[in-house]
């Protein structure tokens, strides 16, 4: 058992390095396109950038999320162990951007300061605390999933778990997605709506206990 778990706790650990390694990579991608395309400072309305540029982001939005995906499946030894890592990696890796940022160029300033936080299918813009909020419920979810992986290798997931699932997904999507004009056509951000962000991550929590009663005995 100790065995068992000492595995287990290096691969969380080596998990939880990789996506702080990577935060710094990404951090360290925004920091030089910043100073080529907001030498004056980084703000709303946003300058727009040139197509190339786009392309590329693009591009490199889709390997990152690939890495991070192949990662998981060399870190995880079944299914719950492999979503486990992904989200971990994930979630890791949002916040420790962050945190890499604020150290190297001081920013942002607040949790509240907006920024672009994914660019498929159209650009997510939203205040930094969003994704960090949505990071930590991934980090946390990560963890106990690849403990799960020996410990309650029975998890399953119900009808219920995909849809709260799917359903809080599109929720989180929406609220990041709704003003497009804010980056499609250089204007304002409308305020966030908080109250998406709660619904989706509420939505999250529920299907985790899903996948947590999944596993309960029944009673005698």
């Amino acid at each position: 058992m100790t065995n068992r778990f000492g595995n287990i706790a290096s691969r969380i650990g080596w998990a939880v390095v990789v996506g702080a390694a990577f935060g710094f990579v990404e951090a360290a991608v925004v920091i030089y396109l910043r100073a080529l395309v907001y030498p004056e400072g980084f703000r709303f309305p946003l300058r727009p950038f040139a197509p190339e540029l786009i392309t590329v982001e693009v591009v490199r939005e889709i390997a990152t999320v690939l890495l991070l995906f192949g990662t998981a499946m060399l870190a995880g030894r079944n299914r719950w162990g492999r979503v486990g890592a992904f989200l971990l990696l994930f979630g890791v890796w949002d916040i420790t951007y962050y945190m890499w940022l604020r150290l190297a160029i001081n920013w942002p300033t607040s949790l509240l300061d907006w920024d672009i936080l994914f660019l498929l299918p159209l650009p997510w813009i939203g205040p930094v605390i969003a994704p960090v909020l949505v990071a930590c419920v991934m980090v946390g979810a990560g963890i106990w999933f690849m403990l799960s992986e020996e410990r309650t290798p029975s998890l399953r997931a119900t009808l219920l778990t995909y849809v709260l699932s799917f359903v809080g997904t599109a929720i989180l999507l929406f609220s990041f997605m709704r003003d497009t004009e804010a980056t499609l056509r250089s204007a304002l951000p409308s305020p966030y709506a908080y109250s998406l962000l709660a619904a989706g991550i509420a939505c999250y929590a529920g299907a985790l206990l899903t996948i947590k009663r999944s596993h309960a005995p029944s009673p005698s």
